[in-house]
């Protein structure tokens, strides 16, 4: 009874051959449903299958692409390169011209999609052999450029150091106007290419302002100097008469000793800034009557410090000029060998000049004949200063022939 409706619902076959009978069953097709056909439904699976195809393309591109990004580059050894202000383009350009890279859509794409087409940074790379894009993109975003060292020498005018400046190819730009004297800190600065000349200047000018006041701040309690800015000017003077580091200390107390006694300092380089300014040098010896030639910057004939900085101190004299030795020596001369000898008394300052005149002569006369100009004779050049009034050089007899202060 239970089988009746399945027999009635799938019929009795009969196999016309055994072959036939053989064959399995061939099954109704499945029934139609209108809910599959849908245009919503069909529309969905095809959205679905396009998400797919997309990602499955997407995670295939970004490998491969990844791959390229991170292969070996072109460069066959190091190159320098200077990248200019532009965008991300030109600088794909430029370093495929360049063969830093062979492949300027993946360096744009890449940049694009890292989102940092505008923090390239111009400048001079250093690229180095087989750079990958990927290197290249990071030593331009963090602006790895090649530093270039710019020497600033201690004792130089500013009009000197601008100079300089002027004469450094990696520098650019010009400048407006020539910084006063002793405002400049002489150093080595670090600059990279396309670096501005304004910008270096302003840099050793904050860096002078940030040394003079630290200084300033730990100097000598009883120093007779009473401003930064005359410090400078004692400074200045230290640097231009000797370049001996184990001498500043006492070149300066010698100074602070006169100034204390109201001695003239009767320095040299103060007669020569004097008659030719910022530019630095005379040429020549100091004639005799430019020794009592009225300059303000003159110490043979002004008392205390000249009206500024004769030139730009380093930072040894500065701190030599604001804790100077504690010493009795009011006078110092050429000792021959690059340094200077003391003394405390005129009478043995008197011997250290007569040996360095001893050298002096000794040097002329195994001088080779030169057949330019004449030599000017001995008499044409004071190699001694005068002492002023109210110094110890004073006799009952009047004054003694003086010795230069240097």
């Amino acid at each position: 009874m239970d089988d009746a409706p399945e027999n009635e619902a799938r019929p009795i076959i009969h196999p016309k051959s055994p072959r036939q009978a053989l064959m399995a069953e061939m099954l109704p097709p499945p029934p139609y449903s209108r809910r599959a056909r849908h245009p919503i439904v069909v529309i969905g699976n095809a959205v679905l299958t396009a998400i797919v195809l997309f990602i499955l393309a997407g995670g295939a591109g970004f490998y491969f692409g990844k791959q390229r990004y991170e292969a070996p580059g072109p460069l066959d050894r190091e190159r320098t390169v200077v990248i200019p202000r532009g965008g991300v383009r030109d600088t794909a350009e430029l370093l495929r011209r360049e063969g830093v890279i062979d492949q300027t859509a993946l360096f744009v794409g890449a940049a694009t999609l890292l989102r940092v087409t505008n923090d390239i940074k111009a400048g001079e790379y250093l690229f180095e052999r087989h750079a990958s894009i990927r290197d290249v993109l990071d030593t331009l975003v963090q602006g790895q450029a090649i530093q270039h060292q710019v020497t600033i020498p201690e004792g130089l005018t500013t009009e000197q150091i601008v100079q300089k400046l002027m004469e450094a190819e990696v520098l650019t730009g010009t400048l407006r106007e020539i910084p006063r004297e002793g405002t400049l800190l002489p150093e080595t600065y670090k600059v990279t290419r396309g670096t501005t000349r304004e910008q270096v200047v302003a840099r050793m000018a904050n860096a002078q302002k940030r040394i003079v006041q630290e200084v300033w701040d730990r100097r000598a309690p009883d120093l007779p100097i009473k401003s930064p800015e005359e410090l400078v000017v004692l400074a200045s003077i230290v640097e231009k008469e000797t370049g001996k580091a184990d001498e500043r200390t006492r070149v300066a107390g010698v100074f602070v000793n006169r100034i204390n006694r109201r001695m003239r300092l009767e320095s040299d380089p103060t007669i020569v800034y004097g008659l030719v300014g910022g530019k630095g040098t005379l040429g020549r010896g100091i004639l005799q009557s430019e020794k009592t030639q009225a300059t303000p910057y003159n110490t043979y004939v002004i008392y205390g410090l000249p009206p500024g900085p004769i030139a730009n101190p380093g930072r040894a004299s500065l701190e030599a000029a604001a804790n100077p030795s504690r010493t009795r020596d009011f006078y110092f001369v050429a000792d021959g060998t690059g340094g200077h000898v003391f003394a405390e008394t005129y009478d043995q300052h008197l011997k250290n000049v007569a040996r360095w005149r001893d050298v002096e002569r000794e040097r002329r006369d195994t001088a080779p004949v030169s057949t330019g100009a004449p030599v000017p004779t001995a008499s044409e050049f004071s190699p001694t200063p005068m002492l002023s009034p109210n110094s110890p050089g004073r006799t009952k007899q009047g004054l003694r022939p003086a010795p230069r202060a240097q």
